[in-house]
């Protein structure tokens, strides 16, 4: 069972503040949690099995194809979703597919990124509202100190400045932790949807006809070689030559 005293010292100590920081470091901590599920949940892409999976696909057979769009388009992973939707839309340009990709991760980053604004307004907002309580404890200590008669001992006014500094203290524990995690989980979105984008993306042009090798910054598996490959092609081949 809990303590009253715990909680009425605690309002005794942070005043009027109390409510307000309570309800910000309740608010951030439930943010903060659901993130983590969200993260635990979306971490794992697994794009280079989905890779070689798509890649042995023939874009000629459209039984096989929707086949893997059936097979595929109820699965959790978002990078498997991104690639039933390119599919799913392989009947039309590479440019109307491209404004889908984009439409598409746009809302995507509205879900990786949810709660992350809140959690910086409340990482702003906490320890203006400790300094605001420290302020007001300030004030109120030095009106009761005026009407104190006679000498002020020193700990009476170290007991005074200590509650009043104790709002900003919490402030401050509430801001570090909010704009700490805003940050973490803001840097594992981008990094998450560049991922993403860059698989869907290679096979928005593989649809196209156009693959390219990673180690060689080419065509590997084309159905006609663009022209600056062709240029890097004959390049190597001059220089060979040349060389020979």
């Amino acid at each position: 069972m809990l303590d009253l005293h715990f909680f009425s010292s605690i309002h005794a100590q942070l005043g009027i503040m109390t409510w307000p920081l309570t309800i910000l470091s309740a608010l951030m901590l439930m943010l903060i949690v659901e993130r983590l599920i969200f993260v635990a949940l979306n971490t794992k892409t697994h794009s280079r099995s989905l890779q070689k999976e798509i890649y042995t696909l023939s874009l000629t057979n459209d039984d096989e194809l929707n086949r893997y769009v059936e097979n595929h388009q109820q699965e959790k992973s978002t990078l498997s979703q991104g690639l039933c939707m390119l599919i799913s839309h392989r009947q039309f340009t590479k440019s109307l597919r491209e404004e889908a990709v984009s439409i598409w991760l746009q809302k995507k980053r509205r879900q990786f990124t949810s709660g992350l604004k809140l959690l910086n307004v409340i990482g702003v907002l906490s320890p203006l509202i400790g300094l605001l309580g420290t302020v007001i404890g300030l004030i109120e200590m030095f009106k009761g100190l005026s009407a104190t008669q006679g000498g002020i001992s020193p700990a009476e006014l170290a007991d005074g400045l200590g509650l009043a500094m104790s709002t900003t203290a919490a402030g401050l524990l509430i801001a570090l932790p909010a704009i700490a995690a805003s940050q973490l989980f803001s840097l594992w979105a981008d990094r998450t949807l560049a991922k993403i984008e860059y698989v869907l993306n290679h096979f928005n042009l593989h649809l196209a006809g156009v693959s390219f090798d990673e180690s060689e910054m080419c065509c590997a598996k084309v159905t006609r070689c663009p022209p600056t490959c062709s240029s890097q092609v004959s390049a190597r081949n001059t220089v060979s030559d040349d060389a020979a």
